[in-house]
Formats: structure tokens, C-alpha cells, sequence
């Protein structure tokens, strides 16, 4: 196995956490918060938008199995990298669409994906995605984790994630993990 870990933002972490936990060679998706001034932020804390974090997804993944450029594509294409600071109706920094990278070798490919989407004009708008270096990652608290698996009839899971994993399956279905087909 070839262990590589990245965090990204893209919003609400529930929805990137279900999205992220389905895909082949993903080892583990933790829901947290990273890139802001306070240490061990709370949730309230954090989505109060006072903290400067961003939810993140800390993903750990088998760069033998799936590619750190597929985990890149998948992210832009599963958020509106080109609004600031919101996703829905989600408002707020600790909503904005960021990649914290672990080495030079994933900011090289952050920024070259970005160009790339760009020069195809995936987007009607300019990516706005903040590319940062990787800082201190502070889990979200047990009942943030997972959340997705554990509560698919409450309605946020059920409108927004939903549909979220339902279009994302029609486009990326020979990714997804085959026991989740």
C-alpha cells in the first residue's frame, strides 16, 4: 500500500464525508476542522465563524488504488469551487471550498488541476479555492463522524446528501466502492 493523506474543504464536511467514504482505495475520511487561529475548536465554535477553521474532510487514500488528481477532479466536482465562502446554504468561511495540502508534490497538483479546469471553462465562474498548507487537524466531535451512514433518514441526509451521492454515482460509478452499488 502506498498511504497518502489530504484535507479538504468543500463545505459542509457531512456531505464530503459520504461522498469521499465511497470511493475505491480510500482507507479512512475524518470529519474536522483545519486553517483558523483557535486550538481544539468546537463545532458551535466553528460554525459560528468565528475560529477562522473550515470543515474538512482529512481523507487517508491508496495512491496505488486511487489517484491524488481523481480525489482532486471528484472534490471540484462534487462543490461549487467558485463561490466564496458559501456552499447551499451553508454561509460562512468555515463553508469555504479549500484544499490543505501535505507536501509540494500535492500543491504542484492542486494548482495544476485548478489551471486545467480553468483552461477547459468546467466552471462559468473563476475557482476560488483557497490552496494552503496543511496545519493543525482537529477531529470533529464522535457524533460528526460517520454522519451520513449513521443518520440517513434525518431530513438533512435525505435532501442534501441524498441527492448530493445519487448525482455524484451517475458520473463517477466506476469509483465507487462495489459494495455500495
Amino acid at each position: 500500500m502506498n498511504i497518502k493523506k489530504i484535507t479538504l474543504g468543500a463545505g459542509c464536511f457531512w456531505c464530503t464525508e459520504a461522498v469521499f467514504q465511497s470511493l475505491k482505495g480510500v482507507l479512512s475520511v475524518t470529519s474536522g476542522y483545519m486553517g483558523g487561529h483557535k486550538q481544539s475548536p468546537t463545532y458551535d465554535e466553528v460554525c459560528m465563524g468565528k475560529t477562522g477553521h473550515a470543515e474538512v474532510t482529512q481523507i487517508e487514500f491508496d495512491a496505488d488504488e486511487i489517484s491524488l488528481d481523481d480525489l482532486l477532479l471528484i472534490f471540484f466536482k462534487t462543490h461549487d469551487p467558485t463561490t466564496l465562502n458559501k456552499q447551499g446554504n451553508d454561509v460562512g468561511n468555515q463553508y469555504r471550498s479549500a484544499i490543505f495540502y501535505h507536501n509540494p508534490e500535492q500543491q504542484r497538483h492542486a494548482e495544476a488541476m485548478i489551471r486545467k479546469l480553468t483552461e477547459e471553462k468546467v466552471f462559468d465562474q473563476p475557482i476560488v479555492t483557497e490552496i494552503t498548507p496543511a496545519g493543525d487537524f482537529y477531529k470533529a466531535e464522535e457524533n460528526h463522524q460517520n454522519y451520513y451512514t449513521d443518520n440517513q433518514m434525518k431530513p438533512y441526509c435525505v435532501f442534501v446528501i441524498q441527492p448530493k451521492l445519487t448525482k455524484f454515482a451517475k458520473t463517477f460509478t466506476a469509483q465507487i466502492k462495489p459494495e455500495l452499488l
